[in-house]
């Protein structure tokens, strides 16, 4: 009989044994490996692991590996090549030693590979009463799944050894396990202190602040998980009944730790490895899925830096218009750097993504916000109207599409003025037609003193807005004098002022009717006529109310020396 057979006969043999004698057969065995062992003898077998060779003697591992021992009954040569061992040469050492009775310590660290060695190489009960399966299922019973700090690193490293670690359900039991855990103790930590309505979280309240401290015990450990067994983790407690909108906090945590290190600039991307780059997209879209939907479950600033890197990373349109929704929502909250967006087009685009701010804008618009809500993000978008305006690059459509989108529950139109203003210094080029739908936008009548008295000299504007501005102030004028000669008798001043309020009427009247003159020979205008208009109203204007804006004080003889100046500002308006 040669080998191979006489192998096949053993194993055969093997099977047929009852029960009962394989503990004797065991023992029997671990006597004769320790003898082999302490005797020296010359190895018999050679195991080439992923490169690495191990001399030891077919006994001793034929005795516990049902794997090996089926392996040998089909080679005959004294060298054996095994890859697939989890866990490598450093696995497939483990299992030697415990097939030769030398005694080493499991740990929560290297549990999980000897657990995955154990079920490759077979060693079971069948084969030998005491194996490394069951010494390794009652160490991970009694002592992995048992903490949560024992529980998340058995998961860590069994991350290692897939799809072994997945078939024996290793990875399974200690998602369960801190799912319980952590659910557990965070009800208990969470009933009374967090309450969430319908409309979500109170951004005004601490309860962000006490929900922090409730997670932060846990939050750390889990980090350390990739992107998929770390959404197994957090659905298993969403399942158990934790609640989804508490995991605000881990979600930033992990997200800053996985993308920290994305270089995000505009005009251009310094392009990162493309596996990196994939297996960072995959991450942005798998936590934007797992983001609450309650209101102020998670910061508009963090919302801004997944919206940016979402655009940086090209991820899936549904993510990004996922991003842009909850941006809207929460629009109230932010500020102009939560929406200075980099553009990252090659194409010789605008500075900044001004589409995507629309997008957000028109979100916000379907909400029923309250008053000071609308009149906030008025202000903001007028903020971020003025950064964008001096970009060349700029459009004038993006920008009046904007512009027109802005709350109109604001006290003034100084914001609105102001870039404007800002818009018309920097495209020296824009047409006639342009530049009136352009300055159509501005709400005179909202304007404040300081702003009528800039625009007044401003020969950017069109000469049908200067004289709007002129005609309301004047308006305003006239209440204020009614005001004060009602509640008390008219000084001489008041008189004066009166009398120069008739000739401002008379002067208006006279800069309509050539303003009509002007549109009748359109064609045939010169820049020098539509600047003595302006300069001669202006003129009348300023004379007028000296002691009102502009100067604070000074005298109108010095408003002309200071033109030169004031052109050269960016603007005047605070």
């Amino acid at each position: 009989m040669d080998v191979q057979q006489e192998q096949a006969a053993m194993v055969t043999t093997h099977d047929k044994i009852p029960a009962k004698k394989k503990e004797l057969m065991s023992t029997v065995m671990k006597r004769t490996s320790e003898w082999i062992f302490s005797q020296e003898i010359s190895s018999d077998v050679i195991f080439h692991v992923q490169g690495v060779s191990f001399s030891l003697h077919k006994y001793p591992l034929m005795s516990k590996c049902g794997y090996i021992r089926k392996l040998m009954s089909k080679e005959a040569d004294h060298a054996v090549k095994i890859n697939d061992v989890p866990g490598g040469p450093a696995g497939f050492e483990l299992a030697a030693k415990f097939c030769y009775g030398i005694n080493f310590e499991l740990t929560v660290e290297n549990i999980a590979m000897a657990r995955c060695v154990a079920e490759f190489l077979e060693m079971t009960e069948e084969y030998s009463v005491g194996n490394l399966v069951s010494r390794t299922e009652g160490y991970i019973n009694e002592v992995g799944l048992n903490s949560f700090a024992g529980a998340v690193t058995t998961l860590q490293s069994s991350e290692s050894y897939l799809p072994v670690s997945e078939n024996v359900k290793l990875i399974t039991r200690c998602v369960d396990a801190i799912a319980l855990i952590v659910t557990k103790e965070s009800q208990f930590c969470l009933s009374g202190s967090v309450e969430c309505s319908s409309e979500g979280l109170d951004s005004s309240s601490s309860s962000l602040f006490h929900l922090k401290e409730v997670v932060d015990w846990w939050a750390e450990d889990l980090v350390v998980l990739s992107i998929h067994t770390f959404q197994r983790v957090l659905l298993a407690m969403i399942s158990r009944g934790f609640n989804k909108y508490a995991l605000g906090p881990i979600l930033m945590l992990y997200a800053r730790k996985c993308l920290q290190d994305l270089e995000i600039s505009g005009k251009g991307k310094n392009k990162n490895e493309p596996n990196q780059e994939n297996e960072k997209r995959i991450i942005l879209e798998t936590i934007v899925g797992l983001l609450p939907r309650e209101k102020n479950a998670i910061s508009t600033n963090f919302l801004s830096l997944l919206l940016r890197s979402a655009i940086y990373l090209e991820t899936t349109v549904a993510c990004r218009l996922d991003l842009e929704k909850r941006m809207g929502l929460q629009l109230g909250q932010a500020v102009l750097d939560d929406i200075l967006i980099p553009s990252f087009r090659f194409d010789g685009d605008t500075l900044f993504d001004v589409d995507t701010v629309q997008r957000v804008l028109m979100n916000f618009e379907e909400l029923e916000g309250g008053r000071d809500e609308m009149e906030k993000v008025g202000k903001l978008i007028e903020s971020y109207l003025a950064e964008i305006a001096a970009d060349c690059n700029l459009p004038v459509s993006k920008f009046m599409n904007l512009a027109e989108h802005v709350p109109s529950q604001r006290i003034t139109d100084d914001g609105m003025y102001k870039a404007i203003d800002i818009y018309l210094k920097a495209h020296l080029a824009l047409g006639d037609t342009e530049r009136k739908k352009l300055c159509s936008l501005i709400n005179c009548q909202k304007l404040t003193s300081e702003a009528c008295a800039h625009a007044a000299k401003n020969e950017k504007l069109s000469v049908g807005t200067v004289v709007q501005v002129l005609y309301y102030e004047q308006q305003r004028l006239r209440v204020a004098i009614d005001d004060r000669s009602r509640s008390s008798p008219l000084p001489n001043d008041l008189s004066s002022l009166q009398k120069e309020n008739r000739d401002l009427k008379f002067e208006l009247l006279k800069a309509k009717t050539r303003l009509k003159e002007v549109d009748k020979s359109h064609s045939d205008k010169s820049p020098s006529r539509t600047k003595s208009i302006i300069t001669t109203v202006s003129k009348r204007f300023l004379k007028l109310t000296p002691f009102l804006w502009f100067d604070h004080g000074v005298s109108s003889s010095s408003t002309r020396s200071k033109d030169k100046v004031t052109k050269v500002r960016r603007h005047s308006v605070s």
